[in-house]
């Protein structure tokens, strides 16, 4: 059973206010009500709501100008990698478009930890493809499966910082996956991928391995789009 450790009280608030500027509650560029009066509306102590200040600060989704009523700021332009991370974790509904630019991100970098991990550890890519070969047609098992290949891809490549951008989206992923493969034509398409990906590592062959990985990637997104339309859901 998956336990997970209940949120503390600097970090709910922290939930409860990105949840309060996704939904325009407060909006980018309005000010946040005075301390005294959002620790009240929100149902904690100042010292608990400074702290998840902090954090959204850091992150850039707030300006704390001292002296100066706190700024919401525009967070698609002045936010950080700490606003990914943040939406990743977040279960309030993303922004309509999170999920395509998300992919279309992927996109770029799947091709290029691929035919990294290719030229660096060949042999274990192909250990790795060779296994997925066999999965059985879950949802579950795919989602699983896709992971594990791009997150090992990721750690083969020699460039850790494609490693920690994958984690930082895993809890997201993992939802991600759920959907997409709930959709039988993702299950077919993401198997002869993993197929087509163990010949080019069979072959000996980089390139050609980052130009599949750039198919399916952009197919992906394609996917992706029938795949939530028809069930109807959002993350």
């Amino acid at each position: 059973m998956d336990w997970k450790a209940p949120l503390r009280p600097a970090e709910l608030t922290e939930h409860r206010l990105i949840e309060a500027i996704l939904d325009g509650h407060f909006a980018i560029n309005s000010h946040l009500p005075p301390e005294r009066e959002l620790a009240v509306q929100l149902g904690v102590t100042r010292p608990t709501l400074r702290e998840a200040l902090q954090r959204l600060a850091r992150d850039g989704w707030i300006e704390i100008q001292h002296g100066k009523s706190t700024r919401v700021r525009n967070y698609w332009e002045e936010g950080s990698l700490g606003v990914l991370g943040s939406l990743a974790r977040n279960q309030h509904p993303l922004p309509a478009e999170f999920i395509p630019n998300l992919l279309s991100i992927r996109t770029l970098l799947a091709p290029t930890y691929t035919r990294l991990a290719m030229e660096l550890a060949p042999g274990d890519v192909q250990i790795l493809l060779t296994a997925l070969c066999e999965i059985p047609d879950k949802k579950e098992a795919f989602a699983r499966a896709d992971w594990t290949l791009h997150y090992r891809l990721t750690v083969l490549s020699g460039n850790p910082v494609f490693t920690l951008i994958l984690n930082g989206f895993k809890d997201l992923y993992a939802r991600m996956a759920k959907l997409y493969f709930s959709y039988p034509p993702a299950r077919i398409r993401s198997r002869s991928f993993y197929q087509d990906l163990l010949k080019a590592v069979e072959q000996g062959n980089p390139q050609a391995a980052q130009e599949v990985v750039k198919v399916m990637m952009e197919e992906s997104l394609s996917l992706w789009r029938i795949a939530s339309h028809q069930n109807g859901e959002t993350l």
